[in-house]
């Protein structure tokens, strides 16, 4: 293989901040923040989602929107199309 075409693969810390998990992998990805974790440190990766708190492998139905995705939605649309509205009236 060439030399220096290959990015760093090395240990990272994932956080994921819905359940303030983490968990140590080898990844390529490029971070500015470290932390220290078990005495040493890493680089660190802030997600949302893992399957420490996703609903497929946790078996809990909760909704994770910390863009605000569903409010813009509902401001944008209200509730022209909505099913609900339509049951009701």
């Amino acid at each position: 293989m060439k030399q220096g075409i290959h990015p760093d693969y090395r240990e990272v810390v994932f956080h994921d901040l819905s359940c303030d998990f983490k968990f140590i992998t080898r990844s390529t990805i490029q971070t500015k923040e470290t932390i220290e974790f078990e005495g040493k440190q890493y680089p660190l990766v802030k997600i949302e989602v893992s399957a420490e708190s996703h609903p497929f492998y946790t078996g809990k139905h909760k909704i994770v929107d910390t863009a605000g995705r569903v409010d813009k939605f509902r401001k944008k649309f209200g509730s022209v199309g909505s099913k609900t509205s339509q049951a009701a009236g």
